[in-house]
């Protein structure tokens, strides 16, 4: 499970798995048939709306550090309960495809990595606010 997953997790956000078809049923050695028609693709599975911002915003008003997940990466995991240190931070923007460019200088990392985990947590289902995305 990665970085990622932790964060999706605390939220109450399950990823999506793809259904995966039977195996194909064992063939009796007898003269060959035509081969049977693919099993139909499986229906799209429907992503649940997770009330992150709720979740979020009711966590930050229950603890006594005065944390704002909005704009800073190290409060949002801070609230999550998940480490916020640079060494899981920078594991997390690795996981998350940062630019290397970026990697250097923690400002930016962290800047980038708050976008990319508001971004990757409302395709996975959060209501994270349009204008927390842009």
């Amino acid at each position: 499970m990665g970085f990622f997953s932790n964060i999706l997790e605390k939220l109450g956000i399950k990823k999506a798995k793809a259904a995966t078809p039977p195996p194909p049923p064992a063939q009796a050695k007898f003269p060959p048939q035509a081969p049977a028609a693919p099993p139909p693709p499986p229906p799209p599975v429907e992503i649940p709306m997770v009330d992150v911002v709720a979740k979020l915003e009711s966590l930050a008003a229950a603890n006594p550090q005065k944390l704002n997940w909005k704009t800073s990466i190290v409060d949002l995991l801070k609230l999550l309960d998940i480490d916020s240190s640079f060494s899981a931070r920078k594991e997390l923007a690795v996981e998350l495809g940062c630019p290397p460019d970026l990697m250097g200088d923690s400002a930016k990392m962290n800047m980038w990595l708050h976008k990319k985990v508001l971004k990757e947590i409302a395709e996975n289902g959060g209501n994270i606010p349009k204008e927390l995305l842009d």
